[in-house]
């Protein structure tokens, strides 16, 4: 009976020899990269604006240009079949951690 299962268990397909998930995966793994270096990218840039915003004696957060920005992240993600309660989530995650960010620039 044990000989039986060894047998069975060795012969089932493993997902590293399937091809089709391999190449799913692999999609997968290029956008995550993307996602990241473009994430890396806008953090950038709110440094700078945070920066300058403590330079200039500006808030660190925008609550008008954070409305602004949900609804129109809502809008692309709706166009785009994405759930927009998800996207907003995305974005008001990300808008937090640059308002913290904001908020150590100005402290410096």
């Amino acid at each position: 009976m044990i000989a039986w299962q060894a047998m069975t268990q060795t012969a089932q397909p493993q997902p590293g020899d399937d091809k089709v998930l391999a190449g799913y995966r692999k999609s997968i793994d290029n956008i995550d990269a993307a996602i990241v270096h473009m994430l890396a990218e806008r953090f950038r840039i709110t440094q700078a604006v945070g920066e300058y915003k403590a330079k200039v004696t500006l808030p660190p957060a925008d609550p008008n240009r954070e409305k602004e920005q949900i609804a129109r992240l809502r809008r692309l993600a709706e166009e785009s079949e994405l759930d927009p309660e998800f996207s907003e989530k995305f974005l008001r995650f990300i808008i937090d951690e640059v308002i913290r960010h904001h908020e150590r620039a100005r402290e410096k």
